[in-house]
Formats: C-alpha cells, structure tokens, sequence
C-alpha cells in the first residue's frame, strides 16, 4: 500500500477543508437571513428550493465536460467565482438592503456552483488517492466538515453579538479565495482533459449519450441511486424542519439557559461531531470486506429510526442521539462512496456522479417542498416520522431486496 499523503492529497485535504469553513457559515448565515427576515417557514423552505433546484440540472449538464476538461481548473475557477459572490453579498448587507427575490437569484447563481463543483470535486478526488488508501482518503474527507461544523455556534454567535450577517459573508469570501489559491498549487496531470471549449462542444452530446448507456448497464448504480434518491428526500425534510422547530416550538425549551438558535447550532454540531468520530473510527479500523453490506443496511435502518423520534426526546438524551446518529451514518457514507468511486472508471465518473447529484438532488428538493408545504400545518415532528416511515420502506424494497445486485459492489476490500 503506497503512502496516502502525497503533496497532491495534501492539498486538495486543506482547500477542501477552508471551503467547507465558509460553507458551513453560508449555509447558516444564508437560512436564517431569509427566516428573519420573512418569519415563514414556508418562504425559507422556498428559498432552500430554489438554492437546490439548478442542483437538479447542472451535475448531469455539466458531466460530460467534468470528463472531457480539467477538473482541477473547473474546481478552483468556481472557488474564485464563490469568493466574489459573497464579497458582493457583504458589501450589499453592509449597506443594510434585503430584497427576498434578488437573494433568490443570488441562490440559484450559488445553487449552480455548488452542483458543478460536487461533480468536479468527487470526479477529481480519487484521482489524487494512491492504491488501496480509498477507505482512509474518504474517512479523512468526511471528517473535514464535521471539524468546520464548529463555525456555525461562532457564526450564531457572532451574529447575536453584532446584530448583522454582513461580516460572516465576508469570511465566506476570504475561505473560499484562499481555497482556490490553494487549488491552483495542485500539480497533477489530467490525461486527454486539455481540450478546447470548441472541441467539447462537438464531443458533448455523445458524451452524454455514453455516460447515460454506462450506467444503464450497471445495475448496482441504479439501485443504490434510487435508495438515495428516497434517503435524501428524508434528509431534506429534516434538514429544513430543524431550525423552524427550535424557533417555533422555544415553549419547549424554555428551561434551557441558551436562546433557541444558539441550542440548535450546539444540537446540530454534536452530529457533525459524531460524523467526526465515525470518521476516526472508520480510518483507524477496517470493517470485514464481506460484512460491509450488512453493515450499510443496519445503520439505515438505525439511522432512520433515530431521526424519526429524535425531536420528541430530553435536551440531553436529543444531544447523544444527535452524536450517535453522526457516528454511523459516516460509516454507511464510506462504505458507498469508496465503493462506488473505485468501482465507476475515470473516463465517465464526471457523467455518473452528475447523474447520481442529479437525482439524489431531487430527492432533496422534493424533501424541502413536502416540508415546507406541510409545515405550514402540521407539526414539524409528525410530518418527520412520517417520512422516516417511508424512508425504511425504501430499505426494504429497494436495497434490501435487491442485495445480490448491491453486495459485490459494496463487499469489496478498496
């Protein structure tokens, strides 16, 4: 096994790890911008809709040209991009305008890049991973956000100091600068991805068109795509009901000496916490190759179970709930992605990781708009087990039933 900590894997970790610092701000400072602002839980679910839904578009559309031009370049062009936005965020907050309907075209800019990004990003990364080292490389990525989570009780923090979001919007545009300059010390040679604008405009059509064949034919892909495409459906309902459930529902936690919204980024970083300790244990220890199925299978069940009732519980049992959740959905996180990026070829990784963002995103976003419709009259916990519920079906009928297809994909020493 060659040693997995090349300058190239250097690089890419640390970028990687001061972007997701301003992502885990502007994600924040972004969603409680618009609920401030409005007081609806159903416009802040219309803006996380219209933040996700060029997500929808732009992995698939922007596949084929992840495959055929430099991903390293893709990847740090759209960090400097990001910079500039949020800096003219700044500067626009700064001088204290809000127009709900201009943030939302800022969002759906951001939206973009952020889906181009993933693809070029993932499609890129097991590049830079020496042999037999996916397991560890991807252990170490996903314990980079969870170590960044500790920006969003700073960033509360900041804001019920201060008054104002400005000058997290500035941070964002340092994070994502230094990032990409970080980026372009990258020195890796991308084989047949120096082509022209011209060239790739000839080529994209059969790109697609091959992309979509591959992944016709692998069946595993399907199966494990469309589970996600219901798991991420679950994610985006709770993911959007959390924070509208600590700030419409405060009567329950008025024993608590912490406002609200400073409870919830302490409860939502404790999962992250846990996804850092899971991603610790997953680096250090290495599962059975042939128990790796099983062990996916198990954790989504546990996990959506857990997140069905873990709104009804203590502060203190939701806090080692939250935590405990963290730890093994990072362990059913790695064995899919090592499984699936060293499993599909180089040559059309971009077009299936913009397929598989593609559909999981709707998932999201068809979360987010069940959310947000429903959570204008029912209880946000309800409307949560309710979803969970559908989320285990899924389990069953789509992974579990087809496991023979799934099992050779996921029992694999990588």
């Amino acid at each position: 096994m060659q040693n997995l900590w090349t300058k190239n894997f250097t690089i890419i970790t640390i970028g990687s790890a001061i972007s997701m610092l301003g992502n885990m701000v502007a994600g924040f400072a972004i969603g409680l911008l618009v609920l401030e602002k409005t007081d609806s839980t159903f416009l802040y679910s219309l803006f996380m809709v219209f933040y996700n839904m060029p997500k929808v578009i732009a992995p698939i559309m922007a596949g084929p040209i992840v495959d055929r031009f430099s991903r390293r370049k893709i990847i740090y062009t759209l960090d400097f991009t990001s910079a500039t936005i949020y800096l003219f965020m700044f500067l626009v907050l700064n001088a204290d305008f809000f127009n709900f309907f201009a943030l939302l075209a800022v969002c759906i800019v951001i939206g973009s890049i952020d889906g181009i990004y993933t693809v070029a990003y993932e499609s890129f990364y097991p590049n830079l991973i020496t042999a037999g080292n996916f397991r560890k490389a991807y252990s170490i990525s996903s314990m980079l956000m969870p170590l960044a989570s500790f920006m969003t009780p700073v960033a509360s923090m900041v804001y019920d100091l201060l008054g104002t979001l400005a000058p997290l919007f500035l941070f964002n545009a340092v994070t994502f600068f230094i990032a990409a300059v970080c980026e372009t010390q990258i020195k890796h040679k991308e084989e047949g991805r120096e082509g022209k604008i011209s060239s790739g405009a000839k080529h994209y059509i059969e790109d697609f068109r091959k992309g979509l064949e591959y992944i016709k034919g692998e069946k595993a892909l399907i199966v494990i795509t469309s589970y996600f495409f219901v798991c991420n459906m679950a994610g985006g309902v709770m993911n959007t009901l959390l924070l509208p459930f600590f700030k419409n529902n405060a009567q329950l936690f008025s024993h608590v000496p912490i406002n609200v919204i400073t409870l919830y980024t302490l409860i939502t970083t404790t999962g992250l916490m846990g996804r850092f300790t899971g991603g610790l244990i997953h680096y250090k220890f290495k599962y059975p190759a042939e128990k790796k199925f099983l062990i996916a299978i198990c954790v989504y069940f546990a996990c959506s179970i857990c997140d069905g009732f873990k709104l009804w519980l203590p502060v203190p049992v939701m806090f080692v709930v939250f935590f405990f959740v963290g730890i093994i959905s990072v362990t059913s996180f790695n064995i899919r992605i090592s499984a699936t990026q060293s499993y599909v070829p180089d040559t059309v990784r971009g077009r299936f990781n913009g397929t598989f963002q593609m559909i999981t995103t709707m998932g999201t976003l068809t979360g987010q708009i069940v959310a947000g419709s429903l959570g204008e009259f029912l209880p946000e916990r309800t409307i949560l087990i309710g979803m969970m519920v559908i989320n285990v079906t899924a389990i069953y009928l789509i992974m579990f039933r087809h496991r023979n297809e799934v099992k050779p994909l996921y029992n694999r020493d990588v």
